[in-house]
């Protein structure tokens, strides 16, 4: 089934979806079409992707390799749709907003739900994202803009190269938000609390220096709203490992669709100072 993502989820359905579980029963009933910015303030969102058991170690491998882009949380059973430690009744394939599904080639086929597609052998990485930290800024005052603007936020594929690990390599990706000067110090200070959901930013300030060489045009989202006198912020962004992913061109795989998050049931406290378990 093909998804529309040209409007961000409403305010009203935004506002209704308070709670982990409401937000993603909403999501499977199709009542949310957009960026899951705002959805279930205080709990942990994450970034997706899905991969044959096949190539698993090497993409595990990536992650540990790469632990700001790519802060695992969780990681599913072969086959299975579910990751009980991050929700009740929480199920992989329906409860994301929008899926990009990509066959040996780097361009994919945008899709609602991934019950037609499921496989047998399919393994999936849950890994931290940036709207984590956005609930925290907000109860301390610090306007987000695209929120208010009801948008996607910016994603911008850089100059800073990842490690890789087998097929698996790329760019680093950041997601941007502008603030003025006071603000984004308090963004910075916040943000390197929560070390599952990307931590503090990677770069601040010209854009250029990182191989981004127009604001106003991301790779991925939606065009950022600035106000004069704004210092954008940089924070490393989970569609890293979609482009990883992309380069490797394995013969199936599945991510989410930029800025349209799996909501869990983990407090964002989890988040807060934590740093990924690497394997011994």
């Amino acid at each position: 089934m093909a998804i529309d993502d040209s409007a961000p989820a409403p305010n009203s359905e935004r506002a209704a979806c308070i709670s982990p579980l409401a937000s993603r029963r909403a999501i499977r009933a199709g009542r949310v079409q957009g960026s899951t910015a705002g959805f279930a303030p205080g709990y942990l969102q994450g970034n997706l992707a899905i991969l044959p058991k096949a190539l698993a170690d090497d993409f595990l491998q990536f992650c540990v390799r790469n632990p700001k882009p790519c802060p695992l949380i969780g990681v599913s059973e072969p086959g299975s749709p579910h990751i009980p430690a991050l929700g009740q009744d929480l199920d992989i394939r329906t409860d994301l907003p929008g899926y990009r599904v990509f066959r040996a080639s780097t361009d994919y086929e945008r899709v609602s739900d991934l019950c037609e597609i499921w496989r047998s052998d399919l393994v999936t990485f849950v890994l931290g994202c940036s709207f984590t930290f956005e609930d925290a800024l907000m109860r301390a005052g610090v306007p987000l803009r695209h929120i208010d603007h009801g948008r996607n936020v910016p994603m911008y594929e850089t100059n800073m190269p990842t490690a890789a690990a087998g097929r698996f390599h790329g760019p680093t990706v950041v997601s941007m938000r502008s603030f003025k000067p006071s603000n984004a110090i308090k963004a910075i200070l916040y943000s390197d609390r929560y070390r599952l959901a990307h931590g503090a930013p990677l770069h601040i300030g010209q854009p250029e220096a990182i191989g981004i060489q127009d604001l106003s045009k991301p790779d991925f989202g939606d065009a950022p709203v600035l106000e004069e006198g704004d210092i954008p912020v940089f924070w490393a962004c989970g569609v890293t490992p979609q482009v990883a992913i992309r380069n490797a061109r394995p013969d199936f795989a599945i991510t989410h669709e930029p800025g349209m998050m799996l909501i869990t049931d983990v407090s964002a406290e989890a988040a807060e100072f934590s740093v990924m378990a690497t394997p011994a």
